[in-house]
Order: structure tokens, then C-alpha cells, then sequence
């Protein structure tokens, strides 16, 4: 078996975890702020699990879609930091 498949399938296993981490603060957090952040992690990790199987397939048709996925949620994570501290600087 190739080192590269060994060390992908671990990734996804470590990522597969934190989703499901994740996705219970989602559920079980008291704040929207803690929510937010949970969410972020779930998002980035959806972003990062479809970055590893674009690995293992080869389809580089990915790689566009992944990069423009992160600049949306990297905005999605500014507009949730100016909307849970309410505009403020």
C-alpha cells in the first residue's frame, strides 16, 4: 500500500473527528459566538476533507472551487466577528 494513501486516509480519520467535535459545540454551546466559531471549524473542515479527496483522486478542477471556498469563508469568519461584537471596532 502507498505511504501517500496510509498518511490521506489518517488525515481524513483526524478531520472526520474534529467535524463530529465540532458539530456537538454547534448543537451544545450556550453562546452564538461559540456557535460561530464551531461552525467556522465545521465549514474549514468540510473545505480541508474535500482538499484531501482532491488529493486522492487527482481532479484538479477542485483546487478552484477549494480556493474560492476559503477567501467566502474567511469573510463568512469577518462578518461574524463584526456582527457578535455589534458593529464595534
Amino acid at each position: 500500500m502507498n505511504i501517500f494513501l496510509v498518511i490521506n486516509a489518517i488525515a481524513i480519520a483526524m478531520i472526520a473527528l474534529s467535524l463530529i467535535i465540532a458539530g456537538s459545540q454547534v448543537y451544545l454551546s450556550p453562546t452564538p459566538a461559540g456557535r460561530a466559531g464551531a461552525a467556522e471549524l465545521v465549514f474549514f473542515g468540510f473545505v480541508g476533507s474535500a482538499t484531501l479527496a482532491c488529493l486522492q483522486f487527482g481532479i484538479e478542477a477542485i483546487f478552484d472551487i477549494i480556493l474560492i471556498a476559503t477567501v467566502v469563508g474567511f469573510l463568512a469568519t469577518v462578518s461574524l466577528a463584526r456582527l457578535i461584537q455589534r458593529g464595534t471596532r
